[in-house]
């Protein structure tokens, strides 16, 4: 518990950005765990059960895409990128 309020303090801000949070059925994501991050206005998605490789396939799929679509825009300024928009 202790751990999600310090991840919940480091986020700051940001985290209300945020709308979900995605984690498997391991032991340590308890009750309290999960009400730090209620309180802040998130959603709790559990992946579903014998699934292990799902995040591993998830982030496969993410990561092409990224490839895939990023390699073929091009990007004009700062307005055109995300990530330079939200450090400014």
């Amino acid at each position: 518990m202790q751990r999600a309020r310090n991840l919940a303090m480091d986020l700051g801000d940001r985290i209300a950005e945020l709308r979900l949070v995605i984690h498997d059925r391991d032991l340590l994501f308890t009750s309290a765990f999960r009400e730090v991050f209620t309180a802040e206005g998130l959603r709790f998605i559990t992946t579903l059960p014998r699934t292990p490789r799902m995040n591993a396939i998830c982030e496969r799929v993410i990561g092409t895409l990224r490839r895939e679509l990023l390699d073929r825009v091009v990007i004009l300024n700062e307005r055109h990128w995300p990530s330079c928009s939200r450090s400014t």
